[in-house]
């Protein structure tokens, strides 16, 4: 019976081995095979030319559901976290990946990332949008190394040590950046009336929390901006701007104090920062206010990001909506830095779109929204802020790679 069964058996054999032969040769004709590449070999920014990692556009990504730290990151701060707050549809807002237009953004990889920074530090300074970060950089960076540890060095609000790689990473608490303490108003009959008077800025100097840093950190990110506002100070407790210890007259508004803050530190960093250092000056986080204020029943219970055609009706200042100061200070920052060695990071133009990723009711307490309204504000984590730590991890490799 094997011998009768032989000739057919070959025959099929033959026919089989030509058919896979063809198929190979036509396959890989069409398909080259992919030469291997080292993993230390990503490129850096400096080679990809045209490269702007700030303009591109969000694609929807399935793949990307899964965030690099979940809730228990002991770094979280309550209200952000969104997962453990159980947010709805946090899936859908971590499948969205921002595309830059000419160039790749690499998710940052936790590992590598640290061991370019051993036996260094970063510094973030600025307001809670710049804490928001630096809980996103930390979440993520543990990944990394479990046995990170919660620091804070004097003057640090907060911050953690990553024993694995001497590494330190410090958010340092300045609002506004500069100096601001409260003047009761002096009264004829009683002397000091407490519940009466102006917050004295003094524009030339820093905030104690930051003032003794200049020779500690090795990269640092500022910002200031959302608590210029009337809100935070309104008329009947205004800020009062000062200059080498006298009254700027005549008085400054708002906005013009924030550009005599701007350019005082920004000439502060250039003066006493080391050159040595990299620099970073954080553009404004848009807000997504829609239907008035935080304390006038503003909303952001949106499901999917903005499109591009909406961007000007709610950021573009000439529209005078809730959310035009982003765009308005945006532009006194970059007459302010311009001529100093600070880079900036425009995570405002990506970050418009994203009306979808605020905490918005979900702020892990029942009665917040009801005492300080929706968070349309700060960020969901994991969420936008994780493709902000992409761009500045790839910004700061880059520029230590060209030193």
């Amino acid at each position: 019976m094997v011998s009768k069964l032989t000739p057919k058996l070959l025959k099929y054999l033959i026919i089989s081995s030509f058919s896979l032969i063809i198929l190979y040769t036509t396959f890989f004709t069409l398909h080259p095979p992919i030469q291997p590449t080292p993993s230390s070999s990503k490129p850096s920014i400096s080679s990809q030319s045209h490269c702007n990692l700030f303009k591109g556009k969000w694609v929807f990504d399935p793949t990307r559901q899964k965030p690099v730290y979940d809730y228990t990151c002991p770094f979280h701060r309550n209200s952000w976290n969104c997962l453990r707050n159980q947010r709805e549809n946090m899936g859908k807002i971590n499948s969205w990946k921002w595309v830059p237009e000419k160039c790749d953004l690499f998710r940052v990889d936790p590992v590598g990332f640290m061991g370019l920074m051993r036996n260094k530090r970063i510094g973030f300074v600025g307001d809670s949008l710049n804490e928001n970060f630096v809980v996103s950089f930390l979440c993520v960076l543990r990944v990394g190394d479990l046995t990170a540890k919660k620091w804070k060095r004097k003057g640090a609000w907060r911050g953690a040590f990553f024993p694995k790689f001497n590494f330190t990473v410090g958010y340092h608490r300045a609002v506004l950046l500069s100096k601001y303490q409260w003047q009761p108003k002096q009264s004829r009959d009683s002397g000091k009336d407490e519940a009466e008077g102006t917050y004295r800025v003094d524009v030339d100097i820093p905030a104690d929390d930051w003032a003794g840093i200049a020779d500690f950190y090795d990269v640092l990110i500022f910002n200031t901006g959302h608590w210029w506002g009337y809100d935070k100070f309104p008329k009947e407790t205004p800020l009062v701007f000062y200059k080498a210890g006298q009254p700027i007259l005549p008085p400054l508004g708002m906005l013009e104090g924030y550009k005599a803050v701007v350019e005082s530190m920004a000439a502060y960093v250039q003066r006493e920062f080391s050159r040595k250092s990299l620099k970073f000056w954080r553009l404004q986080s848009p807000r997504h206010f829609y239907g008035g204020e935080w304390n006038q029943n503003g909303s952001c219970l949106f499901e999917d990001p903005l499109e591009e055609s909406q961007l000007d009706s709610w950021f573009d200042p000439s529209v005078n909506g809730v959310n035009k100061e982003a765009r308005k200070f945006n532009r006194l920052i970059r007459e302010a830095i311009q001529g100093t060695d600070i880079r900036v990071l425009d995570f405002t133009h990506l970050s418009e779109f994203r009306a979808d990723a605020h905490p918005a009711i979900w702020l892990g307490k029942k009665d917040a929204v009801a005492v300080w309204g929706q968070d349309c504000m700060h960020w969901c984590l994991p969420g936008v802020p994780d493709t902000w730590v992409d761009i500045l991890s790839q910004l700061i490799h880059d520029g230590l790679e060209t030193r």
